[in-house]
């Protein structure tokens, strides 16, 4: 009746709906009901989540995070009190991602077989390389995942497609934050980036072993496309008329502030990247 009241009058929707309109006018005075405050409260905490995710969460998420914070309600009732209050995880349209394998030097055979779960860190790495629009043309971004974690612990991004600009640089950052362990498995596509004599130069002084995916198949890869999905849809800006400067400083605080160490993840058990790479290196070693 409320939400009528400045279009019917009291008294006739009291006849219409057969309450006593002095009835209505009593229950008005006794204020909102406690589950009305928890609500009003949920709902504030719903929308501080949401825009810390810069928007990007939906309601499996915030649920999960609520959870996180102490909070016992269920996920069917954040989706309803996130309807009320018109908020919803807004996604940006998806860009295209590349790499050439129409080259004639050698390819790996594919070791990995898809086979995406790892469960020490530094032993099976997935790599990948798509393009950002930017004010002076495309540029290119470099990822290398860790699958036990998922975390992205090197990128680069370049003006040009050229091996030294993307992947060898994206690798010594990977090694700089983590020395690959003995046996360390290395996939990625067969893009000409991966095949040049500066990769695979660079892996065998490691001693890594190098993987690569069926030609045309983008599911062998299937983590890294997911990554791509993810910034792609959740970041915060359209780079098109972005400096390099500007998307550079976009996606290190995409990558290294919210991804790594806030988003929480569905295939780690909703745990961040960082989470689970604390809990893995507090493990005990097995032989």
């Amino acid at each position: 009746m409320d939400e009528y009241n400045g279009q019917f009058s009291i008294v006739k929707m009291s006849q219409t709906l057969g309450v006593s309109h002095s009835g209505y006018y009593r229950w008005r005075g006794r204020g909102p009901s406690k589950r009305a405050l928890e609500n009003k409260e949920f709902t504030q905490q719903i929308r501080r989540i949401w825009e810390a995710s810069a928007k990007t969460y939906g309601s499996p998420r915030i649920h999960h995070q609520l959870l996180a914070d102490g909070e016992t309600l269920s996920r069917p009732r954040v989706a309803r009190l996130m309807k009320k209050a018109g908020i919803a995880s807004q996604i940006r349209p998806k860009w295209a991602a590349t790499t050439d394998s129409g080259h004639a030097l050698p390819v790996a055979p594919n070791l990995l077989e898809r086979n995406f779960e790892a469960e020490q860190l530094a032993k099976a790495w997935v790599s990948d390389i798509t393009y950002l629009p930017s004010s002076g043309g495309w540029l290119y971004l470099t990822t290398i995942m860790d699958l036990a974690y998922r975390q992205i612990i090197g990128w680069s991004l370049a003006e040009s497609m050229a091996t030294e600009a993307t992947t060898v640089p994206a690798w010594n950052q990977a090694c700089s934050r983590r020395r690959p362990a003995e046996g360390l498995l290395f996939h990625s596509d067969r893009g000409i980036q991966y095949a040049a004599a500066d990769f695979t130069g660079a892996l065998q002084t490691y001693k890594v072993t190098q993987s690569m995916s069926r030609k045309g198949n983008c599911w062998d890869i299937a983590p890294a496309e997911s990554f791509f999905k993810t910034l792609k849809a959740e970041l915060p800006a359209d780079t098109s008329g972005c400096s390099y400067s500007q998307v550079r400083r976009v996606l290190f605080n995409y990558i290294e502030i919210w991804y790594n160490h806030k988003r929480l993840h569905s295939s780690l058990d909703y745990q961040t990247p960082a989470q689970t790479e604390q809990n893995l290196t507090q493990q005990p070693e097995t032989a």
